[in-house]
């Protein structure tokens, strides 16, 4: 039994260090792939992406999507504990559970896990996003999401995005052009940026008012060095 115990203890401190040095190589070297890519790549998609640094980036972009995914960025570590407490008061009320999930979170899942609601997988999305909070910083953890979210089938990255949807390089993404690229996100097949339905259309207007803000008020003040 102890044998067996020491043996567990030494898996999971092994784990521990493997995701220390998997986060600690990511700070440096540009993620290669990714659960969705691959998913892709198998199914016989061609998968389109092309890194571009922060800089290399129309700033309305890293605006839009803290508009529209987390307004709250630069100032929570990783999880924005009033967005999950107004979710579970809503699921308390009977009403349905609202999404309080992290630009980190969403981060921590695309970089190295796989879509999945179950407990051991959040918790694992936990861990990693502690992790890049800590290892990574702010410029990082958004330069990285917003290379590998994915923008539509095959899709991922907004330099692809912004070539496939708009036929330009991110750097000269418009404001409204970046709010109907962060207006797909939640659902990225389903929705499309340069032709958006009607809903998309009201959505992407919303965030462009909101990407005003974000910059009037210095929310975004945390990912430019």
């Amino acid at each position: 039994m102890k044998a067996f115990l020491a043996l567990l203890i030494k898996a999971f401190l092994g784990l521990i260090a493997f995701s220390l040095l998997w986060v600690g190589v990511y700070r440096f070297l540009d993620p290669p792939t990714t659960y969705l890519m691959i998913r892709d790549r198998l199914n016989g998609v061609e998968v389109k992406q092309q890194w571009v640094g922060l800089d290399e980036m129309s700033r309305h972009i890293p605006r839009a999507v803290i508009a529209a995914e987390d307004s709250r960025f630069c100032e929570h570590r990783g999880f924005d504990v009033e967005a999950i407490e107004k979710a579970m008061e809503a699921n308390e009320k009977g009403r349905k559970l609202r999404g309080g999930s992290t630009i980190s979170q969403q981060t921590a899942k695309n970089a190295f896990l796989w879509p999945g609601r179950t407990m051991v997988r959040k918790g694992v999305e936990a861990w990693f996003t502690i992790l890049i909070e800590f290892l990574w910083g702010k410029p990082r953890i958004m330069e990285v999401y917003l290379n590998i979210a994915e923008f539509g089938r095959g899709v991922f990255g907004v330099e692809a995005a912004s070539r496939h949807y708009f036929d330009k390089p991110a750097s000269k993404l418009s404001r409204q052009e970046a709010a109907r690229l962060a207006a797909i996100l939640p659902q990225p097949i389903q929705r499309d940026a340069a032709s958006p339905g009607r809903y998309t259309r009201r959505y992407a207007d919303r965030i462009a008012s909101r990407t005003r803000v974000v910059a009037n008020d210095g929310l975004d003040g945390c990912i430019w060095k």
